[in-house]
């Protein structure tokens, strides 16, 4: 097995997934408290390692299905340049290694990451099959990314924004069902590909999608407005419905593979979401200042009667 190939085998394209854990730090306002960065940049690199893990074990059991999907079938084990037991030995290394850094940051954070792991081997070799309960499982895997970043400083995370992550995790993985049967184009190879995908009708899918992103939107409002500090997050609303209309839109007409391609390729999208987060970083440092801004601005406009 070359270098290229145990690379590729352990995806690290994947590793931007793992950014959520950075997210507490922000909405925690620790922006300036390198302990809580570093906290955090360790429960990342743990993630990094184990989901690598979880996606090598992951390539093991699909490596059939993957060839007939257009990019997967060039995956290590899909074109037969890497052996199963060449594998599953760097699995087992990534994982301990992963492991090892997560019991580094305490042992709230090295639970957490088990508790992954043992999820997405249960999604791996049977909940994968199940229809709704395989995309469940996926969104629950980034609440747990984002419960140990909050663990890795710590901090206690509002329950609204535990809710608004797994309800917008549940619209990504709809997106990443719906552009499966778009990419592979044919639905035949697209069932023998992923068997869940005949229970996946389009227009189910777009139903799903659009719930599961109403949800979150609500929950986020609801996180934004449960605290007079926070309030300002109101004002980022239309930039993060703009993120979720563009991921949608994108991933409907299959403009990419797979989410992780257009989180890293389309430059809208990025931009969108650099902004939104220097808008919230703003006002999470500076939420109360500007509230008061806003007010005092209120205060000084002309009163009208209103039954006038």
């Amino acid at each position: 097995m070359s270098l290229r190939d145990a690379v590729q085998l352990a995806r690290p394209r994947g590793w931007v997934k793992n950014g959520i854990v950075l997210l507490p730090v922000i909405f925690a306002a620790r922006v300036d408290d390198p302990e809580a960065w570093l906290g955090a940049l360790l429960a990342a690199v743990a993630f990094c390692l184990a989901s690598s893990a979880v996606y090598i074990v992951n390539d093991m059991q699909d490596w059939e299905s993957d060839r007939l999907h257009p990019r997967k079938k060039h995956r290590p084990l899909a074109a037969g340049k890497v052996s199963p037991s060449a594998a599953l030995l760097e699995a087992g290394v990534l994982l301990a290694a992963g492991l090892a850094v997560a019991a580094i940051r305490g042992p709230l954070v090295l639970a957490t990451i088990l508790s992954y792991v043992l999820l997405q081997m249960v999604y791996t070799f049977y909940l994968k099959q199940k229809i709704l309960l395989d995309v469940m499982c996926i969104a629950l895997g980034f609440v747990l990314r984002a419960a140990a970043g909050a663990l890795a400083i710590p901090v206690v995370v509002s329950p609204w924004l535990i809710v608004c992550t797994f309800t917008l995790c549940l619209f990504m993985g709809f997106c990443k069902r719906r552009n499966e049967i778009v990419t592979i184009g044919d639905l035949g190879n697209a069932i023998k590909h992923r068997p869940t995908l005949v229970g996946y009708a389009p227009d189910l899918l777009t139903h799903l999608i659009t719930l599961s992103a109403a949800v979150a939107i609500m929950a986020f409002l609801v996180y934004a407005s449960s605290s007079s500090e926070r309030i300002g997050l109101m004002y980022t609303l239309p930039v993060f419905i703009y993120a979720v209309f563009r991921f949608a839109m994108l991933s409907m007409y299959g403009n990419y593979t797979d989410p992780t391609e257009l989180i890293l390729r389309d430059r809208p999208f990025q931009v969108t979401v650099l902004v939104w987060l220097a808008l919230v970083l703003a006002v999470i440092l500076r939420g109360r200042e500007l509230q008061e801004w806003v007010e005092r601005f209120a205060l000084n406009l002309p009163q009208q009667d209103p039954w006038r």
